[in-house]
């Protein structure tokens, strides 16, 4: 009794100590019923880029912390606020991406690819920001990225739009919105945010708090207040737009141009603008009405100057990055059952299992997906979990199979369209009849 006890006792205090370790707030664990349908999405991204002439490129998840604050600005809230930053064990400072653009360009540089030419790449992975997590928004994310270099021409940003609408196209996502903008040339942008911190600085008492902290820092993100009433009041603060030279217009225009003969349908916000210092000209973004207050899926635009802000020589750049947990939110409705294997093998007894292990192995050869049930379990319990694998077929193998020498073929239930049985007797040696079964039903 008292070594029952202290066994239970001990268990019991495990499983609590077990139980306080959970996943970081807004650190989210993919299971097996969310992985499916991202690797389908995958999927279909890497075939998209492939047809597009895009390369894949990987950068470490950690960098110099410099990189960013020089990348994507001091003033910004991504390095100011939100970086998970950490001294490594030689006093260096590091951070955990908080995006993938600054990190593309620097293996451009230190690797020389720019002197080879135009680059056409495509990048994904997980990104880290420590903001307050909620639907669409989590502190470690997954970004899906493209970016060009070394073109400059406005095709190239038309092309680059195109790439995103045609994938977002390709997934059947509807109520989207393509949101245009321009940012113009650098001076333009210097000579509107002067007149802008002006215009806010008179104004100042009637910011929201955020809009009043950001006002020296980084005036432009208040163009972007989610706050109603500083919603309100930019709508009397002077526009980018009149502030923009003759190139900045034209550029502008051929792109709105390109965009309807592609049939592309577009809206114009002269509101919008990038969270990151260093875009010019284009920025875009694909909004969805389905996301609520989230409502972003794809954001990018032009960024001239990053490369030569990093130390690397002046290069034209482009490109646009896809929050996938947001992506994903919209496409859970598309795409729910997606773990369809073509058969689920039930079997008891040592000798069907040995049986059932070898015929998996040869169908799986064959390219055909399998669940093979190792429990020994009852028939019925068996049975129970192959319907609920969402399996074509169930393939049948017990002791009185084993003696006949063959297999039975049982259609499960959801498959049963008729709801008539629909079943198979084969013979374990005629491999190609079953495989024909499985193929075609």
């Amino acid at each position: 009794m008292g070594i029952y006890t202290y066994t239970t006792r001990i268990v019991t205090t495990s499983n609590r100590i077990l139980a306080n370790f959970q996943s970081l707030r807004g650190m989210v664990d993919l299971l097996p019923m969310h992985t499916e349908r991202w690797q389908l999405v995958e999927d279909i991204f890497r075939k998209h880029f492939s047809r597009a002439g895009l390369q894949e490129i990987r950068t470490p998840l950690i960098e110099v912390t410099d990189l960013f604050a020089r990348g994507i600005g001091e003033a910004t809230d991504v390095v100011g606020k939100e970086m998970y930053s950490f001294l490594d064990r030689g006093k260096r400072s590091c951070t955990l991406r908080p995006e993938g653009t600054a990190s593309v360009v620097r293996a451009l540089i230190q690797h020389g690819l720019l002197a080879k030419g135009p680059q056409r790449l495509w990048y994904s992975g997980p990104m880290f920001r420590y903001e307050r997590p909620q639907a669409g928004r989590q502190r470690q994310f997954h970004q899906v990225g493209v970016e060009f270099f070394g073109l400059q021409s406005v095709m190239a940003d038309a092309e680059l739009i195109s790439i995103a609408w045609d994938l977002l196209s390709e997934l059947q996502l509807k109520e989207l919105t393509l949101e245009l903008n321009t940012l113009g040339t650098f001076d333009d942008r210097m000579n509107y945010h002067k007149h802008l911190v002006s215009w806010l600085e008179n104004n100042f008492k009637l910011l929201d708090k955020d809009s009043q902290d950001r006002l020296y820092k980084n005036p432009l993100r208040i163009l972007d207040s989610k706050e109603p009433s500083t919603k309100k009041l930019l709508e009397e603060a002077p526009l980018l737009k009149d502030f923009l030279c003759d190139e900045s217009l034209k550029r502008f225009s051929d792109l709105k141009n390109i965009l309807k003969n592609l049939e592309i349908p577009f809206t114009t916000n002269d509101k919008l603008v990038r969270g990151l210092d260093y875009y010019c000209h284009t920025a875009f973004e694909i909004t969805s009405k389905q996301l609520g207050a989230q409502s972003t899926i794809c954001g990018g635009g032009r960024y001239d100057r990053l490369v030569e802000q990093l130390g690397g020589k002046s290069t034209p750049s482009i490109g646009w990055a896809i929050g996938m947990e947001r992506l994903m939110m919209l496409l859970q409705e598309n795409y729910q059952d997606l773990n369809t294997p073509d058969a689920y093998v039930i079997n008891r007894g040592i000798d069907a299992e040995l049986e059932a292990l070898s015929l998996a192995r040869k169908l799986r050869a064959k390219k055909l997906s399998i669940d093979l049930d190792i429990s020994q379990a009852a028939f019925s319990k068996q049975f129970k979990r192959a319907n609920r694998s969402n399996a074509k077929w169930a393939i049948i193998i017990g002791e009185d199979e084993i003696k006949k020498g063959e297999v039975q073929l049982k259609r499960l239930a959801t498959y049963n369209k008729n709801n008539q049985s629909n079943e198979h007797n084969i013979s374990i040696s005629d491999f190609e009849k079953l495989i024909q079964v499985l193929s075609d039903n």
